[in-house]
């Protein structure tokens, strides 16, 4: 090659990664919030703990019975009870297809309710009678297909399958999931121990074990993957998880009983859950109870709620700046890029992200 090609392709060569660092810095500055402004959408003794967003309406489930949505339109609650006999329900996960809302209690009698957007009428379609059944979360793939998760009843994660749009679930037999080990359990903390992307899911464990269970194929076939969060005791381990696509996914807790622990509760994944990367050790928040990341943000902007308040990050998770203070938030959920509702002790917000 002569000498004066070779200094044309160099020059080509710089000149064109150097416009590309510049589109990608572009990209990236569009997603840094500096602040966030919030309202309160209302207050009321309650506990909150997963949200749905469904248009305008803000659907909740919560302690004592309660179920119900909040209008963004016309900024009205309405709210409603299920009356099963003498029990105290407490409801701590949702989901929804076209016509209906699905609201699951946790424990001992675990029932699953479908709930017409319509009427608001309510139809027991799933009980479950154990003395260790505890739901903690709930997911639809697409207007026939869900799924539930709790802990373990028998060898493995209780997992309930719908194919039918939610008239009727069945229990994923112990055979096809993994064995879990003495100890290893979920926590019902947001709503996000399940993940859906297309096919492919994504469970979360805690306490003495804290892995990662993944599908490829809408619960029919599951293997389990190894997480660095911190884990050996029974409040140990991940709480929240969330994933931006098929690979890029993130997952972060720690230690409940030690709330201000920022170490081995944070970590992130290129490869799809395979393996994980702590980031942000000894930084940032402690306990975190829920993650969400921030739509069309390409994977860098991620939000968590918890003890040590709201923060953000604008880099995938390895720097992160505390925007609120707030430490009864349960759970969030973004409405758009700069736009989320987020619940928990006796409130349900708005925060807008400048």
């Amino acid at each position: 090659m002569n000498c004066r090609f070779s200094f044309i392709l160099g020059v080509l060569f710089i000149v064109s990664c150097k416009s590309q660092v510049n589109t990608n810095k572009m990209g990236l500055e569009s997603f840094v919030f500096k602040n966030v402004s919030i309202d309160t959408l209302f207050e009321d003794k309650i506990s909150i703990r997963s949200l749905v967003i469904d248009g305008t309406k803000i659907w909740y489930v919560a302690d004592k019975n309660r179920y119900g949505y909040f209008d963004l339109v016309t900024n009205k609650k309405t709210e409603r009870k299920i009356i099963k006999d003498t029990l105290q329900l407490e409801f701590r996960s949702n989901a929804q297809t076209r016509e209906y809302v699905y609201v699951l209690s946790v424990s001992n009698p675990a029932l699953l309710y479908q709930i017409s957007k319509k009427d608001l009428t309510a139809k027991l379609v799933y009980q479950e009678n154990h003395e260790k059944v505890f739901f903690d979360s709930m997911q639809f793939w697409n207007n026939r297909e869900g799924i539930a998760m709790g802990d373990p009843v028998s060898t493995g994660l209780n997992v309930i399958i719908t194919r039918d749009g939610g008239a009727s679930w069945k229990k994923v037999p112990d055979m096809l999931m993994p064995t879990t080990s003495a100890g290893e359990a979920a926590f019902a903390a947001s709503n996000t121990n399940i993940i859906v992307k297309g096919s492919s899911t994504w469970i979360v464990s805690g306490g003495v074990k804290s892995r990662v269970f993944y599908s490829p194929n809408k619960g029919k076939f599951w293997t389990v993957y190894e997480t660095p969060i911190v884990q050996g005791k029974s409040m140990t381990g991940i709480f929240t998880a969330d994933f931006y696509d098929k690979k890029i996914g993130f997952i972060s807790g720690g230690d409940y009983e030690n709330r201000n622990q920022n170490h081995s509760n944070k970590a992130i994944t290129v490869d799809g859950g395979k393996t994980w990367n702590l980031v942000a050790e000894n930084t940032a928040f402690g306990y975190a109870s829920c993650a969400q990341y921030v739509p069309n943000s390409k994977g860098k902007g991620i939000v968590t709620v918890g003890y040590s308040g709201v923060f953000y990050s604008g880099d995938g998770g390895v720097s992160w700046k505390q925007l609120a203070t707030d430490s009864k938030l349960n759970t969030i959920r973004f409405i758009n890029e700069t736009t989320a509702i987020a619940a928990g002790q006796n409130k349900m917000i708005r925060l807008r992200f400048n």
